[in-house]
Parts: C-alpha cells; sequence; structure tokens
C-alpha cells in the first residue's frame, strides 16, 4: 500500500469513527433514548434530552469580551482551512508519470516514452520469462524518478526466487537501459496460477 493510500484510508477512518460516534449520542439525544431505554449518557454529555443544545449560551459567549478570544478562533480556522487545502492539493497530485524523458540524467529533448507504452512492454517482456504466466505492470512516481510495480501470476511448478532474480536482470534491467534511467526500484506482487488436483494412482 502506498505512504499517500494508508494515511488517507487513517484519516478517513478516523473521522467516519469520530463523526458515527458523535451522531449516534447526538440521535439518542434527540429521541429521548437515554429516558426510554434507561441508560446512562456519557459524563459532561449535553445533549441526554430533545430540549438540549450542545453549546449552551453562556458557554458561547463565556470569551467574547476576551481580547485574545477572537484572534485564537481566527487562527484555528485559519490552520483548518490549510491543513484541508493541503490534503486536497495532495490529493490531486499526479502518482502516475504519463511521460517518462528517455535518456535519462541527459535527456533528449522533445524525446519521450509514454507510460502505457513503457507498462505494456516491461509487462510482455516479464510474461517471456520461465515461470511466469501472466504479468501485468503499472508505473508510479514522478517523470524523472518512475518505479515500476509489477503483478505476476506464477506457474504451478515455477519458484519465486529464480524468477525475481531473472526478472531483474532481465526485463527490469532492460527497461531501465532503454529509458536512460540510473536505476529503475520495482515492486513485484507474486501469486500462483490455479491448477488442478491429480489423482495418484
Amino acid at each position: 500500500m502506498k505512504r499517500k493510500s494508508a494515511v488517507n484510508r487513517v484519516l478517513l477512518a478516523l473521522t467516519g469513527i469520530v463523526l458515527l460516534g458523535s451522531g449516534i449520542l447526538i440521535l439518542a439525544g434527540g429521541f429521548d433514548l437515554y429516558r426510554r431505554w434507561e441508560l446512562t449518557a456519557p459524563d459532561g454529555w449535553p445533549l441526554i434530552a430533545p430540549q438540549d443544545v450542545l453549546v449552551d449560551a453562556a458557554d458561547r459567549t463565556r470569551w467574547t469580551d476576551e481580547g485574545w478570544w477572537w484572534p485564537v478562533v481566527i487562527a484555528v480556522l485559519a490552520i483548518v482551512v490549510l491543513l484541508a487545502l493541503w490534503w486536497l492539493l495532495a490529493q490531486l497530485r499526479r502518482t502516475h508519470p504519463g511521460h517518462v524523458p528517455l535518456g535519462g540524467a541527459a535527456v533528449v529533448d522533445g524525446v519521450e516514452l509514454r507510460e502505457r507504452a513503457l507498462s505494456d512492454a516491461l509487462a510482455a517482456d516479464a510474461q517471456q520469462q520461465l515461470g511466469v504466466h501472466k504479468a501485468r505492470a503499472r508505473m508510479d512516481g514522478p517523470a524523472k524518478h518512475p518505479e515500476a510495480h509489477l503483478d505476476l501470476t506464477l506457474t504451478s511448478d515455477s519458484e519465486p526466487g529464480p524468477v525475481l532474480q531473472a526478472l531483474g536482470d532481465g526485463p527490469l534491467e532492460r527497461a531501465r537501459r532503454s529509458t536512460g534511467q540510473t536505476r529503475l526500484p520495482a515492486t513485484v506482487e507474486l501469486r500462483v496460477s490455479p491448477h488442478k488436483a491429480h489423482r495418484a494412482d
């Protein structure tokens, strides 16, 4: 799992848990479930009956006459907005190279290889390797430093070690040389092709 995806899932999970828990507590107070079902509300929770409010007038106006109150409120809201914008921009940032410039450090002007073409070529080359039944590939990362992600389905009689060694020495090395990259990091996911059981006589 990519780091950005993991962070997104954790943040969304935590936000969902907080919102779900708060919503359940608010609905329980609004429908008067604490009294009907003889439930005990959490300590300090203000909404335990339909007529209750989350923040009463006294709490809302407690610090409004203080000189520090409004600057703190504005600063907190500004930080929340900036964090939300930063998160949004992080989601919109391209995570695929699009076009890979050929030549590595000495880029050839105007000569680029489409990400899809490189992925298809890498997958086709990997699928020709001994012990590989099926191969899929995709490229991630920035255009100047692409990363290869391969999903290999191995034949039932193959061994992962030799397959990975041949993959690194063959298709990945050829892809690195053909694009002029000094290095081409790769992540490989392996699975075994399903096969029918054989009856022993």
